[in-house]
């Protein structure tokens, strides 16, 4: 989709990070914006920063819960009647050793970062194709996504699984003939709110790993954030100019590339899995 300008934008997450930087981005393309996050004061915030004419909805909610996509979808639609990008962008990071990790841990990470864009799907996709207008849907995964870290096990199960639901959903929708676009957005660390997800961590599943490693993992991930050398606002142009050249694998960090290949070269091998983490990978 290369012409933006009055076109309808859904944004999940928008209150921080990515999602926010996409938002101002969008709004600069005169796009409208259909956003949610968890943070309703974040949302808040990213409608200030963006330009005064811009078209805004807000909606709060958990994309967790399956009801708050549906209810944006139905919002998005009565006001500005389509939707013709869809960034399911939320997410949350949780770390420690897997034999230790708790059924919190599990259900937290996969309810927001896999079943959030299944959710966003759901909602949405059956409308896009009933309206039968150019569209382009945007799965934000991760770098972890393409390979496996140890210490990250339920936060790469989620965003492997966001991987191969973005390829699914790019031959299913060929499969139709439809005039969808389908991109996956696989970033390295970039300095985000992504490390103190836990603040909004739902109460009934507070139960975090308790091994002794997991405040080290945690901040290992904190450092590698804060000294992301690729900035949110960077990685939005670079989502935004993927959508305009439909192209569908967005991986922004070039140096990660050499450990994707040799994970891959280690499965044709039948080597034992590749350490993404070796000095120089």
């Amino acid at each position: 989709m290369q012409q933006l300008n009055n076109k309808v934008a859904v944004i999940t997450g928008a209150g921080s990070g990515f999602g926010r930087e996409l938002a101002i981005l969008c709004a600069n393309e005169g796009m409208a914006l259909a956003l949610t996050d968890i943070e309703e004061a974040s949302l808040i915030a990213t409608r200030d920063l963006l330009p005064d004419n811009s078209r805004v909805l807000l909606s709060g909610g958990d994309v967790a819960d399956p009801a708050t996509m549906e209810h944006l979808a139905e919002q998005t639609y009565a006001e500005f009647g389509a939707a013709h990008l869809l960034f399911n962008n939320a997410g949350v990071a949780t770390a420690g050793p897997i034999w230790t990790s708790t059924l919190e841990d599990w259900k937290w990470t996969l309810d927001v970062n896999l079943m959030g864009v299944v959710h966003g799907i759901r909602s949405f996709v059956p409308r896009m194709l009933e309206a039968g207008q150019p569209g382009h849907v945007i799965n934000t995964a991760s770098v972890a996504g393409l390979l496996s870290v140890a210490g990250s096990s339920a936060y790469c199960v989620s965003k492997h699984g966001v991987v191969t639901i973005s390829e699914c959903l790019y031959h299913e929708l060929r499969m139709v003939q439809a005039d969808i676009g389908v991109s996956v957005l696989c970033p390295a660390f970039v300095k985000t709110g992504i490390a103190d997800a836990e603040r909004n961590r739902p109460t009934e599943l507070a139960a975090r790993n308790p091994h002794p490693l997991t405040e080290h993992m945690d901040q290992v991930m904190r450092d590698a954030v804060n000294k992301g050398r690729i900035s949110a606002v960077q990685i939005a142009e670079m989502t935004l100019d993927a959508v305009k050249a439909n192209r569908f694998y967005i991986i922004t960090h070039d140096n990660i590339r050499g450990a994707v290949e040799a994970r891959m070269r280690h499965m044709l091998d039948d080597k034992p899995p590749h350490d993404s983490m070796q000095r120089g990978a």
